[in-house]
This record gives structure tokens, sequence and C-alpha cells, in this order.
């Protein structure tokens, strides 16, 4: 019997390392880095650069994904720090969540070594696209809310925590797909489209959509296709991405730090007005079926019949929040704890007022209101995916 959840197409290994402050401000004075050269955007190709943007990021307590131009620059810093070794990709974290709810899915892998094979859930049937062992593991960083770096002329206290990600990924950068994928998807209803974002030609991300398309024939024609969006390495590809797919797609989800980069504007995220109308913008640039946000604050649907996916919502939002408060190691009982717990009145009073505007094409759930002691940044968005994935099954 095939699985009714079925997830690709990207993975990997992370490097998860655990804050130091003193680490970053002895290397700030190690490569007098000076406040003018902190800059989110700039080329990674040594280490120096690499603080640079960690710094540029902390400055601005935004999260974000970037491209190095070799492993060792991450090998070389990760060595400074102490570390976790997990996986990433929002399919095989989506996969980990989701089974600790009792759901199995099945996966397309494009890198496979003894961590992955050690890691992903044991009953999860898949398929890779590599034929041999590879390792280009992504970097992980995560700062708290006020996390402090002052040095040189650098004073920094960060106004929220967030995560980065930075990676020289073969692997995902190519994106080999594997088609006998298509023969673990007949039975599915929900099909995840993630992983693409590292890809850096559009000949082969073209190559690789027809993949997709040719494997999404073997699906039954109600299935359920669920692209999650990401930070692309091209912004343009996204678009492609979603043009290409846009017959089959029936739900794009996006946080907010995509939702504001499509529109290349800040939100304010609780006013009612400021976010219907960047619903309405968004849907113009990708008329999708469904359009699903998550923010720290709500998640929403938007779109046809979007009340139906409230059960989904809160799924989704539910255990996003259990990874924020418990990380890798969340049980369920703590899902189930978590579920029980109340928003905060600022984060209810909008998803009301929002629900109001519109009662059949938004339904918008807020986050319960916690402050655990210690947070985890990465991984929240795959979390949100573990949720709602198999909520759809009963909907």
């Amino acid at each position: 019997m095939k699985e009714k959840i079925a997830l690709g197409f990207g993975n990997n290994i992370d490097y998860e390392i655990v804050w130091n402050s003193r680490v970053i401000e002895d290397l700030i004075r190690q490569y007098d880095i000076r406040n003018h050269e902190l800059d989110v955007n700039g080329a990674i190709a040594c280490e120096r650069d690499l603080i640079i943007s960690i710094l540029g990021f902390l400055q601005v307590a935004s999260g974000g994904e970037r491209f190095v131009s070799s492993s060792d620059v991450i090998e070389q810093f990760s060595q400074r720090c102490a570390k976790k070794i997990t996986l990433g990709g929002t399919s095989v974290r989506a996969a980990i969540a989701m089974r600790k709810l009792g759901y199995r899915s099945a996966l397309h892998l494009v890198t496979v070594n003894d961590h992955v094979r050690r890691l992903i859930p044991h009953d999860s049937p898949y398929v890779c696209s590599n034929t041999q062992d590879s390792s280009y593991p992504h970097l992980i960083v995560q700062f708290g809310k006020d996390t402090r770096i002052k040095a040189s002329d650098i004073d920094i206290s960060a106004r929220q925590a967030n995560r980065l990600i930075y990676h020289s990924d073969t692997d995902n950068i190519l994106m080999r797909l594997n088609e006998d994928f298509s023969d673990l998807i007949t039975d599915a209803k929900v099909l995840l489209v993630s992983g693409f974002n590292a890809m850096q030609s559009q000949a082969l991300l073209a190559d690789r959509l027809a993949s997709v398309l040719r494997m999404m024939e073997k699906l039954p024609e109600d299935a359920v296709v669920f692209c999650e969006d990401a930070g692309y390495y091209e912004p343009k590809f996204s678009h492609f991405v979603y043009h290409t797919l846009a017959k089959r797609m029936t739900i794009l989800s996006l946080n907010e730090d995509e939702l504001q980069d499509h529109l290349d504007t800040k939100l304010n995220l609780l006013d009612v007005f400021q976010v219907k109308e960047a619903l309405v913008e968004l849907q113009k640039l990708f008329p999708v079926p469904v359009i699903v946000v998550h923010t720290k604050h709500w998640a929403l649907a938007y779109g046809e019949e979007a009340p139906r996916f409230s059960e989904a919502l809160k799924a989704a939002v539910t255990m996003a929040t259990t990874r924020f408060c418990y990380g890798d190691d969340f049980t369920i009982e703590h899902y189930k704890a978590v579920e029980q717990l109340a928003p905060s009145q600022e984060d209810a009073r909008f998803a009301d007022n929002l629900n109001k505007l519109s009662s059949n094409s938004i339904c918008c759930v807020p986050v319960a209101h916690v402050e655990p002691p210690v947070a985890t940044t990465i991984g929240l968005g795959d979390a949100f995916v573990g949720g709602f994935l198999p909520a759809l099954l009963t909907r």
C-alpha cells in the first residue's frame, strides 16, 4: 500500500551551531570588521565574509538563506562552535514532525549518507537521485531576542529571534531527480513540492520541473499539491516554479519574510488592512487557488473556500510552536500541551478582525503565546508543513 502523503524533493544535513557571542566578537577583532561593512547581500568567499553576513542579519533581526562559495568556509567556522548534526530540508523535517503524530510519508532525497539513514523515519519509503553517499552541510545560525554583540565599533542587540542558513550544496544546486518517485505517489492525497530554491541555472530548473510534471501524472486527480516557497538564490526562479506548475498547484505557502520580499515592502503584520491588501497583491502575482501565509503571530489561508483549512492551520501553528519551544526532541505530549495554550490578546484580535473582512475567502488562526527560555528558530516553516499536510487527509 502506497503512502497518502508524499514529500519532495531536496534534503541535506545541518550543522546547528550553538550561538556564542564571544566567538563572534573575537572574529570581529581578528578580521578587523567595521560597522559600515555589515551587509546581508555580499558574496561569501571566506570566513570574514561569513561573519559580515551574520552580523548584517543580526543588525536587522531578519532571517535568511545565503550561498557560500565553498563548504570549507562552513567547516572552518563550525569548528569554532559547539554544534548538533541534524537533517535539513522541508521534506525530511516535515516527515519527522508528522511521524510524531502517527503519519507516515514517502520521500524523495537528493543526498544520502549515514546521518540521513540514521535520522529519517525508518518506516518512510524513499528514493534518492544520488547513486553514492554525499554530504554538503548547511550551517544553521540561530540568535535569540536581545542577543548582544559588541566589538570594534559594532554594537548590536537583536530585536527578535531568527535563523540564518548558509550552504554550498552541490546536490541541491543540481537537484537531480529520480522519477522512480512516481511509483510511490500513486495513492497520495497530498504532494509537497519544495527544495528548488538553491538552484542557480534556469535551464536546469526547467528540466527538473518537467521531471516533476511527469511524476505528477501518476498522482490521483484530486490530490492536493502543496508548494512551499523559500528564499531563492535567484528570486525570479520562485515565479518560474509557480508558472511552470500552475495548472497542478493547489496551495502556495510562504512565511512573512517571503511575503514581504515578493511585494518589496515591509508590513505591519498586525494591521488588518495592510495584510488584506498584501494578500490581494500577492494573488495577482501568484493566482493559485489558495495562498497560505505563516508568521510568528498568525497563519492564514486566502482563496477558494478558505475556512475548510481551519483545522490544518491550527495543527500547523501548533506543530511550529511546539518545535519553537522544544526543538527536535518534542513529544506528542508537548504538542498536546501547546495545542491548549491561548494566543496573545493582540494576535487573537487581529485574527478575529481579519476573518470578519471575508467569511469565505480568508481563514486566520492566531499562534499560541509562548516565551520559552531557549527558542528553536530553525525548521519552523518545515514543522508548519508537517502539521498542515496530515490535516488535509481528513478535510
